[in-house]
């Protein structure tokens, strides 16, 4: 579903990155990247999806959910799930050297070792099923950009 998410984003002028929320096996919102088109750096799709559910459960506490996400959440997006409780990251495509020295991430930081030393860890999981899809997404959208 973050991956449908990460082709609706580019569909609609935006990056290549979708997310979803889930809570209690329920799907809360969804999410895609158009910082880019409304001049808003926080537009990321996992800050969106975020956004959303918090919006959709009228809370800011998101204890227990999961955050699905196609590409692996920069480090505003990994504090942000932190700051609300999210308790696991499942994402499908890891960054690569060439996304940071594109600016598509922040740098080189390894949310592994930032996570260890947070006085509560979130469950990172990498699933490499969609990697070679998000990846080929990535390609679509700057050849169109």
């Amino acid at each position: 579903m973050a991956v449908k998410q990460a082709k609706k984003s580019a569909k609609q002028g935006g990056f290549p990155a979708g997310a979803i929320v889930v809570k209690e096996r329920k799907v809360i919102s969804s999410g895609v990247s158009l910082g880019n088109k409304f001049n808003d750096p926080t537009g990321h799709a996992e800050i969106s999806a975020m956004r959303n559910a918090c919006k959709e459960l009228r809370t800011t506490d998101l204890t227990g959910a999961t955050l699905y996400a196609s590409l692996q959440p920069c480090l505003m997006c990994f504090s942000v799930a932190y700051w609300a409780g999210i308790k696991r990251i499942v994402f499908g495509c890891k960054k690569t050297d060439e996304m940071v020295q594109k600016d598509y991430y922040e740098g080189k930081a390894d949310l592994y070792e930032i996570n260890k030393k947070n006085s509560r860890q979130i469950d990172l999981v990498y699933i490499t099923d969609f990697e070679k899809e998000s990846l080929e997404l990535i390609k679509q959208w700057e050849k169109n950009a």
